[in-house]
């Protein structure tokens, strides 16, 4: 997320913890430089201004100049500074209605996501104990009621969608009175959106407004358009009174100012950040945990919760227990990387630790580990409980499946057969397999 902007933060912090002494001179030009990098971020002047200008009021103190580490001490400056900027407070949490079913409003430009997010959050907030009800409101884009009526099937909730020919006033009046017959709430209304502002488009949406009553009025904005998501984010509050940002796309390279300038500029919390394009790809925003991802520091609390996610207490002591025996097949191995998968992409789950990116010599390639999976498919159930039984046959009807070469066929074997003597070797010495270890082990995977 954001790694342009991080990689750039970064490399001014190095030179500033290089330094056992900092002068006011150093500290002017590190701080240059961090302006610099935030304002090719997009990040709105004003909000650079202030920021810049907090930090060095604080880090010209004569106790971080005389400090053991003054270079540590300013880097932990503007980390509380960008967490003040972007702290939310209780208004964060989505609102329950007083009486249900509570109504959310989903409103945001063509192709930023609006539609796919809204799948998202009944995914999520279903996952949490709701029973969402999902309304077609999008009368006018073709395909927009067939696409979320797609995702509701995959998620498994409810779509009430318009009639042909219909409005999206009548679809809303009928998913509440099926909320209300049915019990269901939230009730997530997925409405129209145009590829710019215009007057059009408000009156039907504050007219919608008006007959739905909605407890939260959510903007879908993409990560991507930096200012632009900032100053569209302005003109619907100015009309519909927002509630609420759902910053979609945050997962790509984007230059990440939208962030960092929304709840400045606008004054309305950042609710959620989309972090991949599948459904479960969604996260409440707290901003001490990106700024501390944006920083090098690393999030593992988020990491934690990926984990717990994605792999149940009784899978991994399964699996711990299958390691100690050495009866470890690449039946488990299949398994391990679907589990992975689960926890998004290799990059994004290196993002989470600090330092951001992969140990040293260690090769990420995610077409590798699809090419893996490939790989194991290929095999028969024998084969992959029992390796031993692969020979050239074998390994050449497999690589004609999987659309490999018997060479990386090979590769593979051979790795699993490393990997599971070095388990062994760190079961034997009373040791635990460390991250960097199991890449280190698995950094050649299959090209």
């Amino acid at each position: 997320m954001f790694e342009t902007l991080s990689e750039r933060l970064q490399t001014v912090f190095r030179a500033l913890r290089g330094r056992g002494h900092l002068t006011e001179t150093e500290i002017r030009e590190g701080l240059r430089e961090i302006r610099m990098a935030l304002l090719e971020a997009d990040v709105h002047l004003n909000v650079v201004k202030d920021l810049i200008e907090r930090v060095r009021a604080k880090a010209g103190a004569e106790e971080i100049l005389r400090s053991l580490t003054p270079g540590q001490q300013v880097v932990k400056l503007l980390k509380d500074e960008l967490v003040a900027i972007l702290e939310q407070g209780p208004e964060a949490r989505l609102k329950e209605a007083a009486t249900p079913p509570t109504i959310i409003l989903m409103a945001g430009l063509q192709g930023s996501g609006k539609t796919t997010t809204t799948g998202k959050l009944a995914r999520f907030l279903k996952e949490r104990g709701r029973s969402p009800l999902l309304v077609a409101a999008d009368v006018r884009r073709p395909a927009a009621v067939e696409q979320l009526q797609v995702l509701g099937r995959q998620i498994e909730i409810p779509v009430v969608a318009a009639v042909p020919g219909g409005d999206a006033a009548s679809a809303c009046g009928e998913a509440l009175r099926e909320a209300r017959r049915t019990g269901r709430s939230p009730v997530i209304l997925d409405t129209a959106g145009r590829l710019h502002i215009d007057e059009e488009l408000m009156r039907e949406l504050a007219a919608l407004k008006e007959q739905s009553r909605p407890t939260e009025v959510l903007y879908v904005a993409d990560a991507m358009t930096g200012q632009d998501a900032v100053r569209s984010a302005a003109a619907f509050h100015g009309r519909l009174t927002l509630t609420g940002v759902i910053l979609s796309k945050a997962d790509g390279d984007a230059r990440g100012g939208a962030a960092l300038s929304l709840r400045h500029v606008t004054g309305v919390p950042i609710k959620f950040l989309g972090t991949g394009e599948h459904l479960e790809d969604l996260e409440p925003f707290q901003p001490d945990r990106l700024v501390s991802r944006l920083l090098g520091m690393g999030d593992v609390l988020t990491l934690i919760e990926k984990a717990e996610a994605a792999v149940s207490a009784v899978d991994a002591a399964e699996t711990a227990r299958r390691l100690r025996r050495n009866e470890f097949t690449f039946e488990d191995l299949a398994e391990q990387i679907e589990r992975m998968g689960k926890m998004g992409s290799l990059r994004q789950v290196l993002g989470l630790l600090p330092g951001g990116t992969a140990p040293p010599g260690a090769e990420i390639d995610e077409a590798a580990l699809k090419r893996t999976r490939a790989i194991i498919g290929s095999m028969t159930s024998l084969e992959r409980r029992q390796p031993a039984v692969l020979d050239g046959g074998r390994r050449l009807r497999i690589a004609r499946g999987s659309g490999t070469s018997v060479s990386e066929v090979n590769r593979l074997v051979k790795q699993f057969k490393q990997m599971k003597r070095m388990m062994k070797s760190l079961q034997a010495g009373g040791r635990r397999p460390n991250l960097k270890s199991l890449l280190g082990a698995g950094r050649s995977f299959p090209r």
